[in-house]
């Protein structure tokens, strides 16, 4: 697995009163949102990025106005549906 190192300055630490793990949490939060709404990433692989169940980040996505269901038309939603 490959790590990554950011570095956040302390005053944005002291301003978002978050602790390093709090911004760690974050960070990987948001780098798995990104992954994810910019279709590069599984949902399976963004869950395990953010370090989150599946179920856990369909709700993050959710939370922050992402839809898991992608379709390239309105014709296909509707068929869709009706196979629902």
């Amino acid at each position: 697995m490959c790590e990554v190192t950011l570095s956040i300055p302390d005053e944005v630490l002291f301003d978002s009163k978050m602790s390093k793990t709090d911004a760690l949490a974050f960070a990987k939060k948001a780098v798995a949102l990104c992954y994810y709404t910019q279709n590069k990433v599984s949902l399976g692989y963004c869950a395990q990025i953010a370090e989150m169940t599946k179920e856990a980040f369909i709700r993050y996505l959710g939370a922050n106005g992402v839809s898991i269901f992608q379709y390239d038309d309105k014709q296909e939603f509707l068929e869709e549906m009706d196979n629902a």
